[in-house]
């Protein structure tokens, strides 16, 4: 049985978020109204200004994607997805990239999960070898074209869910397993791992690190540090 290791994606391998940069891309091309930047900015600044939180400038985002993806052909989501793939696909961590690197050599089965939208993180992963990749998936009607309903929400809200779906599923052992994530909504999967990695972590993720011992690595410019 292979060792497994979970990786979240956004903010932990890629430098920023993939979802952020679909919804970016999207209004650009014309896809989304230009007036769907009004549903996020006032939040997006109060996060620039640190005065309100990260999440809260994600959940934001989710909600405007919700808005405006139904009755958007699957095609069109798919076509900005690789093409804004091919922008960003190397502006990730240099230590979680080179840890992927390391545990394939190794022989691990290395999954990816994260709320971006599945249809771009394949073509995201796919350069970094996952094994599996876990992401949103959205509804499509008979005419390829998104219905705006989040498919199976239950299961990727929490990342446990996935964990023990994966050990279930897959010829895996728990034995030796490590996830890496950046957030406290990484604190379920890192509990259900052997050895949690908390990669640049916000402060509700690092204070809960440092009363469950856990192990904390910091990416700053071309540094990287263990606390």
């Amino acid at each position: 049985m292979q060792r497994i290791a979970f990786f979240d994606i956004d903010g932990t391998v890629f430098r920023s978020s993939l979802f952020i940069e679909l919804i970016e891309k999207l209004i650009a091309d014309g896809d989304f109204p230009t007036e769907a930047v009004q549903e996020y900015e006032a939040v997006y600044k109060r996060w620039l200004d640190r005065e309100g939180s990260y999440e809260a400038y994600i959940e934001a985002m989710i909600a405007t994607f919700l808005h405006h993806i139904k009755g958007v052909h699957y095609g069109t989501v798919a076509d900005a997805g690789r093409e804004m793939i091919e922008i960003h696909r190397k502006r990730v961590y240099r230590y979680t990239r080179d840890l992927i690197r390391k545990l394939k050599g190794e022989e691990y089965y290395v999954v990816a999960i994260s709320q971006s939208p599945k249809t771009i993180l394949d073509e995201f992963c796919k350069s970094y070898g996952f094994d599996k990749v876990y992401g949103r998936m959205y509804e499509i009607g008979p005419t390829d074209r998104f219905t705006g309903v989040v498919i199976d929400e239950e299961i990727i809200k929490d990342k446990a869910n996935i964990v023990a779906r994966v050990l279930e599923k897959e010829w895996v052992t728990k034995e030796g397993s490590i996830a890496v994530g950046d957030t406290e909504g990484d604190i379920s999967m890192f509990d259900s791992v052997a050895t949690p990695i908390c990669f640049n972590p916000n402060k509700l993720l690092y204070d809960h690190a440092l009363k469950m011992g856990w192990k904390v690595v910091i990416e700053r410019k071309d540094v990287i540090y263990e606390l």
